[in-house]
């Protein structure tokens, strides 16, 4: 593979991609740039988790003049999570060159989007719908783009898009550069393709394993309830040197790193609600182990590079297999083994095995770790480190007092006694967190209606992203995922020790500021997790 250098890029583009802590191309990169800086219409075939944002967004990035105050650029996702994740990573591609790019989607209120659009960007990423939207109220205006990206172009049309894509392409330049991404290159597809695209390259890259091998991936069911025990007793029988736990909200991350403060863990947060100096206090804390337990959302752990990280414990599974593939990313490294952790609700399974299809990376399943293998390893651990104090003779000063309880004291009862104040007891404390909603499994093919639009079940916009013009106040799961929530009664907090805990059942009420965006969906993360982790 090339190293980013190789491409011919420009310094501050190069500058970004370098901070961002990428050397070298992935394969879809390798193969796509070089044809995308010559402005060449492009078929990228290629998996989630490989990379390919980066694969188009680096040379549009490139070719951009920073003078230039139109809307020059178009990518095309099927949700509004693709669609923040999507703005969020070329925000961070061009944070040197200081173009303005925006994301546009469905569930977000209009007047913001409209206010946002007078800042006058280049580029533009958004979700069909709401992209008519704005053509008709002409707040948007394509005559003057340039380039057209269309990404999980497959998923697309899944979702009953290709009519809105077609009025899409068709108010947009001729003369122009158009590059589809897709996983899969079904009929429909290609017919997209021979419609829109000249003379298209086509790149195809099917990994055979997209996550790396020397992370050794397990994951426990457990019901959402027992997380909290479960992560405990994990800790302790791992005693990993440096973890990073990832949860799926900036509430969860506070929440869950303050509990484990309570419990005696050496553990902080970090999300995008926090200042750069207190983001830099908690990097600075876990890089020189003042604490061994990072508790993160997604896109505040994206681009970190600490050595030494032993453990990734995924404390709620990701939305997609993107995301897994970055949070295990962050063991394992320089040829170093590292461990990865997934704790999947049984309502999570199929989201589990569909992320495993995706990675093409089997998880092994291990169950719940007992209270005697939590208690041995956190012996094992002291052990361990009375053994190294030991070999390094760094005791000297306390052999006196040694000596004089010996002669008093049975040798195996005072060595038991040490082990035991230095493994420390938890802390008796009651620990309730806010419960998140399982992830569905997605679906590849939704109801569609005669007109060839998302059938809605639970009415007001589109059941899949709540991208659609026709309204926005409906429920949107996650790329067609089911919207059902389930019933389930409310609880006490566990207390202290390795005891059972419960908390609230899966229907308690949420507000609309703790797990949703803009009134669109009953998803369990909000989209600012995404804009602003």
């Amino acid at each position: 593979m090339k190293t980013f250098a190789e491409f011919g890029l420009e310094p501050k583009v190069l500058q970004a991609i370098t901070e961002l802590g990428f050397e070298e191309s992935t394969p879809i990169q390798d193969k796509s740039i070089p044809f995308a800086m010559l402005g060449r219409d492009l078929i990228g075939q290629a998996q989630t988790g490989t990379g390919k944002t980066a694969a188009f967004g680096i040379p549009l990035i490139n070719k951009i003049p920073v003078s230039e105050d139109r809307i020059v650029a178009l990518i095309m996702t099927p949700t509004r999570e693709l669609a923040i994740q999507v703005a969020d990573e070329i925000g961070k591609l061009t944070r040197y060159k200081g173009l303005r790019s925006l994301p546009i989607y469905g569930g977000q209120e209009i007047g913001r989007q409209i206010r946002a659009l007078k800042k006058r960007p280049q580029i533009i990423i958004g979700t069909p719908g709401r992209l008519l939207d704005h053509i008709n109220r002409k707040t948007i205006r394509l005559e003057d783009v340039q380039t057209v990206v269309l990404d999980e172009a497959d998923e697309m049309l899944d979702m009953g898009f290709m009519e809105d894509i077609q009025s899409i392409l068709k108010l947009v330049p001729e003369e122009r550069q158009t590059m589809l991404f897709s996983a899969t290159m079904p009929i429909n597809i290609q017919k997209l393709a021979q419609q829109f695209l000249k003379d298209p390259e086509h790149v195809s890259v099917i990994p055979k394993q997209v996550t790396a091998p020397s992370i050794e991936q397990s994951y426990i069911e457990v019901h959402e309830r027992q997380k909290f025990e479960a992560l405990s007793r994990l800790l302790d029988m791992e005693s990993p040197e440096l973890a990073i736990i990832f949860g799926r909200t900036k509430r969860r991350v506070d929440e869950l790193s303050e509990a484990l403060q309570k419990r005696g863990y050496s553990a902080d947060g970090l999300h995008g609600d926090l200042s750069q100096n207190q983001r830099d206090s908690v990097m600075r804390k876990f890089r020189d182990g003042s604490i061994d337990v990072l508790v993160a959302t997604d896109v505040a752990a994206r681009g970190l590079d600490v050595s030494g990280v032993t453990h990734v414990i995924n404390f709620d599974l990701p939305q997609d297999p993107e995301s897994y593939v970055h949070r295990i990313g962050r063991t394992g490294r320089a040829g170093k083994e590292g461990t990865a952790w997934s704790f999947v609700t049984p309502r999570e399974i199929d989201h589990l095995h569909f992320i495993e299809r995706i990675t093409r990376q089997r998880m092994n399943r291990k169950p719940l770790p007992s209270i005697a293998e939590a208690i041995e390893g956190k012996q094992r651990l002291t052990a361990e480190r009375m053994l190294e104090v030991v070999q390094n003779e760094e005791f000297s000063e306390y052999k006196p007092i040694a000596i004089q309880l010996l002669e008093q004291y049975d040798s195996v009862h005072l060595l038991a006694a040490a082990i035991k104040l230095l493994t420390g007891e938890k802390k008796d404390v009651s620990i309730e967190l806010t419960p998140e909603e399982p992830l569905r499994a997605k679906k590849r093919r939704p109801d569609i209606r005669s007109n060839g639009r998302p059938f809605n079940r639970t009415g007001g916009g589109s059941s899949y992203g709540g991208n659609r013009s026709g309204g926005t106040s409906g429920g949107g799961g996650y790329r067609g995922r089911d919207d059902r929530r389930s019933s389930g009664g409310s609880g006490s907090g566990s207390r202290g020790g390795y005891g059972s805990s419960s908390g609230s059942g899966y229907g308690s009420k949420r507000s609309s500021s703790e797990g949703r965006s803009g009134g669109e969906s009953r998803r369990p993360k909000s989209s600012d997790d995404y804009a602003n982790n």
